[in-house]
């Protein structure tokens, strides 16, 4: 049987633009994370949230230290996840920082709100999580920091938006849902006798 699976050997020689590519292929859902209190706000586009326990309900970020969210993320300890749908691309586009769009600025054209740490979530994200510091990890580049829910507001489910391919890519479950019915497994057929 052949095989459409490549090998690829792992070692510090892996370039990054390899590994960059190699993660594209992961498809990822779109969050905008946001940090500091006041008018000392910034925040930035990630791929990186995921969910760490339930109980106690926690959640992990990457996070580039080299980013302008990092020091404010360090100095107030609290940051949001603000889980976009397909209707917030814009938002998406602007926490990038492609545009120059910085710190306060990019907060701008969408409603903010407040909860349990002070740290701003869009109001209409589909998860708007209010997150305090529980622990940072760092490696590398980046650091993995460990965020303990202090709040939450869900907003009705609708179109999500993901990342795949180098591409933003909208997610909606009846739709998709369908498509992936058509593609999937076959079920196995029963056999009636009369």
């Amino acid at each position: 049987m052949n095989s459409t699976v490549r090998n690829i050997k792992i070692d510090r020689s892996v370039s990054s633009d390899d590994f960059r590519s190699a993660m594209r292929r992961l498809p990822g859902g779109v969050s905008v994370i946001t940090v500091g209190r006041g008018k000392d706000i910034t925040g930035m586009t990630v791929t990186s949230v995921s969910s760490l326990s339930v109980d106690p309900a926690t959640l992990i970020v990457s996070v580039n230290r080299e980013s302008s969210s990092w020091p404010l993320l360090r100095q107030y300890g609290c940051f949001g996840v603000n889980v976009l749908t397909a209707d917030q691309l814009d938002i998406a586009e602007r926490f990038t920082g492609k545009n120059g769009v910085k710190g306060a600025d990019r907060f701008q054209g969408a409603e903010w709100i407040m909860r349990a740490s002070g740290v701003p979530l869009l109001a209409g994200a589909l998860a708007a999580v209010d997150c305090e510091v529980e622990d940072i990890v760092e490696r590398h580049s980046h650091a993995i920091v460990i965020g303990r829910v202090l709040d939450l507001q869900l907003s009705a489910p609708t179109t999500a938006l993901a990342y795949w391919q180098g591409q933003y890519v909208a997610i909606d479950r009846n739709e998709d849902a369908v498509k992936l019915a058509e593609v999937s497994l076959p079920t196995r057929r029963v056999r009636r006798e009369i």
